[in-house]
């Protein structure tokens, strides 16, 4: 009755399954016995003129005793079955515990009583193609400390975590940790097939950690190497005006025009470091605003007229036909045109063209808008061109100063594409210009239509 009481009806549907699959098993294993019993039976009930319904109850009754008899010597079967199905409601799967580590997104191995691996879940396996059931963990590093410390792990069962630095066959640091396992749980284990896992060892990929590191040590000293120049330049003409050119009407003009520029290019720097920083922190969130490229970048072309004319180069612009609808972010989509074509005019030939044209392209069944930004300068040797979109990168330092440049623009254009899903690529020949292009998907038309 308390089994009654404490399962659902659920529970005690499975009670009742597990009780009548083990006393048909009863039965068929003492069918022999039960034929044999049930031909004796017969001939003696013929003999002593008993009716035929009499042995039918007979043989009903000795069916009922087969199945009941050897409750005891079972084990108790019913009672285990009883109760495994009725807390559970099914039975542990075989493998549970591999299954467990294929579902982790970490790299995982196991290993046994004798070191040898026993288990690679699929991130593991991708991480280290050489990593293999049955294989030993020297395949993954000959390193010593490591080898070392599996040993110790088997031996005194302690945690341990050591750190591999691999050149071969890429240059990347792993940080591994080692965890032997209860022996509770490894006599659970053993039920399934095969050794029980004995220590677990989890692999961390630094190496993306470590070239994040990197990037902002290199970014933090060349953003200190460009402030400080001109920083240094204001200081040594200030002294310089309030000693010996304090009375020199002609060189405090001329320092002070030197002292403007100087000031200039330091705000520019700290704007375009301020405006790398907010595209940063909003690049995992994509524009959900439906804006048409060909007006937003005729506005952002006709906003340097004044720019191209100072410059003597001409600007023209080629709209695509009809509506060119984009997912984006106005002020974000002027700041890649006027990134790109302000560097069209430095960096082009005086008094040349610099070409802005929108255009339809076909990438595979999806239709893309691409703006287009071609210059008639010198080019750009094809080395230069994979890190043109670097942080402070320069093909020509000293020039790119001279201009005004920041070494940023392009860092902020990349970063603009990445938000809006798009890319920016980047064609150069010497001696016949450069193009860059802004690709970005086309909408069908604006929500609101």
């Amino acid at each position: 009755m308390q089994l009654w009481r404490d399962n659902d009806p659920q529970s005690i549907a499975g009670v009742l399954g597990a009780m009548l699959a083990t006393a048909t098993d009863r039965i068929r294993r003492r069918a022999l016995l039960l034929v044999v019993a049930a031909i004796v039976g017969g001939i003696c009930a013929l003999l002593a003129g008993v009716s035929a319904w009499l042995f039918a109850l007979g043989a009903c009754l000795a069916l009922g005793l087969a199945a009941l008899i050897g409750l005891d010597d079972d084990g108790g079967a019913f009672a285990r079955d009883g109760e495994h199905h009725g807390r559970f409601g099914e039975a542990e799967p075989v493998g549970g515990w591999r299954a467990v580590l294929d579902a982790v997104p970490d790299p995982i191995l196991a290993l046994d009583e004798a070191g040898t691996i026993i288990h690679v879940n699929p991130a593991a396996r991708e991480l280290h193609v050489n990593a293999r059931v049955g294989g030993q963990p020297s395949l993954l590093t000959r390193d010593p400390e490591f080898l070392q410390a599996i040993d110790e792990v088997i031996d005194d069962g302690r945690q341990r975590t050591v750190e591999v630095q691999e050149r071969v066959p890429i240059d990347r640091r792993v940080r591994i940790t080692l965890t032997a396992l209860a022996e509770t749980f490894e006599d659970e284990a053993a039920t399934d097939a095969g050794s029980p896992p004995r220590v677990i060892m989890a692999l961390h990929d630094l190496t993306e950690q470590d070239r994040l590191g990197r990037m902002r040590v290199d970014f933090v000293a060349n953003a200190s190497h460009e402030l400080r120049t001109p920083l240094a330049s204001l200081v040594g003409f200030i002294e310089t005006l309030q000693g010996r050119a304090s009375s020199d009407p002609a060189a405090q003009q001329r320092f002070l025009g030197i002292m403007s520029q100087q000031a200039a290019r330091m705000s520019r720097l700290v704007e375009d470091l301020l405006s790398l920083s907010r595209v940063e922190m909003r690049e995992h969130l994509p524009p959900r605003t439906a804006i048409d490229l060909n007006e937003t970048v005729a506005a952002a072309i006709q906003a340097l007229e004044p720019v191209a004319r100072a410059s003597e180069a001409t600007l023209t612009f080629i709209p695509c036909e009809g509506p060119a609808i984009v997912l984006g972010e106005t002020d974000e989509i002027v700041q890649v045109v006027q990134n790109l074509v302000q560097n069209g005019l430095k960096y082009g030939r005086p008094g040349g063209t610099v070409e802005v044209a929108v255009r339809r392209i076909r990438q595979g069944p999806s239709m893309r808008l691409a703006v287009a930004v071609r210059d008639k300068g010198p080019g750009i040797a094809p080395d230069h061109l994979p890190r043109l979109t670097e942080r402070f990168y320069r093909v020509n330092a000293k020039s790119s100063r001279e201009k005004g440049g920041t070494g940023l623009g392009l860092a902020i254009v990349k970063h603009i594409a990445n938000r809006h899903r798009g890319e920016l690529r980047i064609e150069s020949e010497l001696g016949k210009g450069s193009i860059f292009t802004f690709v970005i998907d086309e909408q069908a038309r604006r929500p609101s239509d």
